[in-house]
C-alpha cells in the first residue's frame, strides 16, 4: 500500500491523530527498569494500546540516534511493532545536497522503510529531489513551524508582500509533480492556517504543536473541516505517551487518544 493510500484510509475512517513516539529514556515509567530494554518495551506497549485508533506514528530520529547503535536498533524494533497499514513518519527534518541527500533518503525510505519523512527546504529543490524521487512516499516539507523562533525567517515579509513561508508553500506546489508532497504547519499558527487554506490547497498537512506547545486541537480541526480540508495529521507526542508515567501508562495513552478523537469527531459532525 502506498503511503498516500495509508493516509487517505486513516482520514476516511475518521482518524487524524498521529502518535509521536518521542521516547526519552530518562522519562519512562520506573517499573520498566526491570526489562532488558525499557525503551522498546515502552514503545511496544504504547503501540499495542493505541494502534486501533491512531492515524499514524511519528518517530523523532533524535531520540534514537542520540543513543548510538543501540538507539538505531531500538528504532528498527519499534517500527516492527507498527501494523503495516498504519503510516510511519521519520521526523529528522533532513535537507542536504548531492550524495548526502541521496543517502539520507536511502536510509529513511529503504533501510528503515518509513512511509514518509519531514524535510527542510532551506537549501532548495536539489536538496529534496532524492526524497521526491520516491514516488510512493510522502514528503512533509517544513512551511511554518510551531516554535517561537519560526518568526525569525519563516514569517519575514518578502518583496510583493508575501511571507517567506507562503513562498515555500508555492514552491512545494511546483515540486509536487509526483503528488507526494505535504507540508508541516504548526498548530500554534492558528490565524495563519485559517488565512492560507487557499494557498495550501490539497497538500496533506502534518500539524505539530498541539498540547505541550500550546496549539488547540479544537480550533485547528474546526478551521480545517470548515475549509473542507480532510487530508491531515495532528501530531501529539508528550500529551499521549507521557499522560501517565505510572504502571497505567498504556491505558492512559489509549484513553487520551480516545479523548482527542472524540473532539475531532465532534467537529467533523458539526461540519457535516
Amino acid at each position: 500500500m502506498q503511503s498516500i493510500q495509508k493516509l487517505k484510509s486513516a482520514n476516511s475512517a475518521g482518524k487524524f491523530v498521529c502518535v509521536g513516539l518521542d521516547t526519552d529514556p530518562l522519562k519512562l515509567p520506573s517499573h520498566l527498569s526491570s526489562f532488558n530494554n525499557p525503551v522498546v518495551e515502552f514503545n511496544r506497549t504504547i503501540i499495542e494500546a493505541t494502534k486501533e485508533s491512531a492515524a499514524a506514528y511519528k518517530l523523532n530520529l533524535a531520540f534514537y540516534e542520540s543513543e548510538g547503535i543501540d538507539g538505531l536498533k531500538n528504532l528498527e524494533e519499534t517500527l516492527s511493532f507498527i501494523p503495516k497499514e498504519i503510516l510511519t513518519i521519520a521526523d529528522g527534518k533532513r535537507g542536504d545536497i548531492g550524495n548526502t541527500s541521496s543517502l539520507y533518503a536511502k536510509s529513511i525510505y529503504e533501510h528503515f522503510d518509513f512511509d514518509s519523512a519531514t524535510l527542510n527546504p532551506y537549501m532548495g529543490k536539489d536538496s529534496l529531489e532524492p526524497f521526491l524521487s520516491y514516488t510512493s512516499k510522502i514528503n512533509f516539507i517544513l512551511a511554518l513551524t510551531s516554535n517561537p523562533g519560526s518568526a525569525d525567517f519563516q514569517k519575514q515579509q518578502m518583496k510583493g508582500g508575501k511571507y517567506l513561508y507562503q513562498c515555500v508553500i508555492e514552491k512545494i506546489h511546483d515540486w509536487n509533480k509526483n503528488l507526494n508532497c505535504g507540508i508541516v504547519f504548526g498548530a500554534t499558527n492558528i490565524n495563519e492556517l485559517k488565512e492560507n487554506l487557499a494557498v495550501i490547497k490539497d497538500l496533506p498537512l502534518l500539524i505539530p504543536g498541539v498540547g505541550a506547545q500550546g496549539g488547540s486541537l479544537e480550533d485547528i480541526t474546526r478551521i480545517l473541516f470548515s475549509g473542507n480540508k480532510s487530508s491531515f495529521l495532528i501530531n501529539v507526542s508528550r500529551g499521549i505517551i507521557q499522560k501517565s508515567l505510572g504502571e497505567d501508562f498504556a491505558e492512559a495513552a489509549k484513553n487520551e487518544l480516545a479523548t482527542l478523537n472524540k473532539i475531532i469527531s465532534r467537529n467533523l459532525q458539526l461540519k457535516n
